[in-house]
């Protein structure tokens, strides 16, 4: 296919119209034109913008399609991840090769400034997280593949029939494992647990130019590489990083930011693919060290040019798809940005979410060379220290006022596709109080997209609290019914039509699942009503109901 369907592009081309700006006419002859590539690449600076709304309109007109997965562009997104992986690879090899000498402290040669930056480095990282892990720790389950386990077989309890893949270097974790009963329902199954080298390269969808790298990780590990990440973000917890409504916090701070100027918002390239081995082991206490270099995957099964795959031993510490590369790399940057900072006032600006960094402006600089010597290139066209504008977590803002665009994602197939994009644009359009314009240069695109929606999934209108099981709309246009005083609205909900039945797994796995369900501070399983499991992507379809709203 080398152009857009015909309803995303006259989707597309109603937005472009209604945005009305410089910007949205180049974008609309690109898509006439078919000029994909060119499209997929254009970007926009808020610094060349004076305000808010003029930024919204290019930005929301040059990235609606950017993210689209379906857009023509003929690039190979996964060869272009591959190539940066590699590209990361390099940058970590030539960081281990700089950093090694100061694992050796006292030689002569080393500077005696950067050797007291690791000491400061070293001291946050203790303050954070302890200056050793605990003697126990409780597995935990993602909801992810495995080496073991496929994406469509991933609940807990298909984990704990399948045969557990470990790296040779986590073999100190089998003392604590055999006396799970994990363990007991293996040795029931007559399993033994199989050895690998590392963890397998994957790609997921990013934008249209490019794939997201990750790494498939073996079930052993990750199930121990969670628990550590666990740990990790309870003690940043007691020290105040509450990383479980970090984002909610960076988008708030990253609003003031943008008003006052006093805080900067940095953005790293590949920030996970570049955290090299050797920094690691200069910024942590060595019983972390140990414990998560034993954890992660040392080699990456990766896809050669000759269609074949070959382990390549890793540069980098960990990846994206690791159980605790969130948590170290919070660890990490916050670490970094602290030794760079001297005083109390700076270091209450300091805010880190993964790889997401805020810092104070008056040291914007310094941490910038702080994380290019240890390794890490900015993003320059995402990194923001002066001017109006700051973004993270997800959150854009210009002098206080929210920009963030809505981006078209996925392919429009079914009329809960156009639900959500209709809601999307709504939504961004009515995020500001500040512009009472920006529900007319979306609503032809709105009404574009209802057009799309059959007539009786299109009467399914009501409040942005059930989300996109109905078309967000003002309250006179709900359809709604009382029933024994409660109001219901009528919507257009999933049915769940995949389950996992408990009768399919041996008596052992089924007890070991419902004893980790029952533990304090596990994950929860998703339940049916009947008590069976829903596995991942077990919706089946949709269909109109009613959903008690209030």
């Amino acid at each position: 296919m080398n152009d857009l369907t015909p309803e995303v592009k006259t989707i597309a081309l109603n937005l472009m119209e209604g945005l009305s700006c410089p910007r949205s006419v180049t974008v609309a002859i690109l898509i006439r034109s078919k000029e994909w590539v060119q499209l997929a690449q254009l970007t926009t600076d808020p610094r060349h913008y004076n305000d808010a709304e003029s930024y919204w309109t290019a930005v929301q007109a040059t990235d609606f399609l950017r993210k689209f997965e379906a857009l023509p562009t003929g690039i190979d997104t996964q060869a272009a991840a591959i190539e940066k992986w590699w590209e990361a690879e390099r940058q970590c090899l030539q960081t281990n090769h700089r950093l090694d000498s100061y694992l050796l402290p006292a030689l002569a040669e080393n500077d005696e400034r950067i050797c007291r930056f690791f000491d400061r480095v070293r001291k946050e990282v203790i303050r954070m997280i302890g200056a050793r892990p605990p003697d126990q720790m409780y597995i935990r389950f993602g909801q992810g593949a495995t080496m073991s386990d496929r994406s469509q077989l991933s609940t807990v309890a298909d984990k704990m029939s399948s045969v557990p893949t470990m790296t040779p270097n986590a073999w100190p974790f089998l003392v604590d494992w055999m006396s799970t009963k994990w363990a007991a329902a293996q040795v029931a199954l007559g399993h033994e647990i199989r050895e690998v080298l590392g963890n397998e390269f994957f790609v997921v969808s990013k934008d249209a130019t490019i794939d997201r790298c990750c790494g498939k990780e073996p079930s052993f590990n990750i199930a121990y590489q969670l628990a550590a990440g666990k740990v990790m973000r309870r003690r940043m917890a007691f020290t105040g990083i509450d990383l479980d409504n970090g984002q909610f916090i960076h988008r708030q701070v990253a609003c003031a930011g943008s008003m006052s100027g006093r805080i900067a918002t940095i953005d790293l390239k590949s920030a996970s693919d570049t955290v090299a081995r050797v920094l690691v082991q200069l910024s942590l206490p060595s019983a972390w060290y140990e414990l998560l270099d034993k954890l992660r995957s040392p080699k990456t099964l990766m896809p050669m040019p000759n269609g074949s795959k070959a382990w390549v031993h890793l540069e980098k510490f960990s990846s994206m798809g690791n159980g605790f590369t969130f948590e170290l790399e919070t660890v990490l940057f916050t670490a970094i940005a602290r030794a760079v900072c001297e005083d109390d006032d700076e270091w209450s600006q300091i805010s880190v979410y993964g790889d997401d960094i805020i810092a104070p402006t008056a040291r914007y600089e310094d941490i910038i060379a702080a994380l290019r010597f240890c390794g890490f290139t900015p993003n320059k066209r995402k990194t923001f220290g002066t001017g109006s504008f700051r973004e993270s977590c997800g959150g854009d803002f210009f002098d206080g006022v929210a920009v963030r665009p809505h981006f078209l994602k996925g392919e429009l197939l079914e009329p809960q596709d156009y639900i959500a994009l209709a809601n999307g644009l709504r939504r961004v359009a009515l995020s500001s109080s500040h512009s009472a314009y920006r529900w007319h240069y979306v609503i032809r695109a709105w009404f574009s997209c209802l057009d799309n929606i059959p007539n009786h999934i299109r009467s399914c209108r009501g409040p942005q609290d059930l989300g996109d099981t109905v078309i967000h709309d003002e309250q006179e246009r709900w359809s709604t019914k009382t029933t024994d005083c409660i109001r219901y609205i009528r919507s257009y909900t999933p049915i769940a039509g995949r389950e996992v039945r408990w009768e399919g797994f041996a008596y052992d796995v089924q007890f070991a699942v419902a004893l980790y369900l029952a533990g304090k501070g596990q994950d929860r399983e998703t339940r049916l009503p009947n008590g069976n499991l829903t596995p991942r992507d077990a919706i089946t379809g949709y269909r109109v109901g009613w959903s008690a709203y209030s």
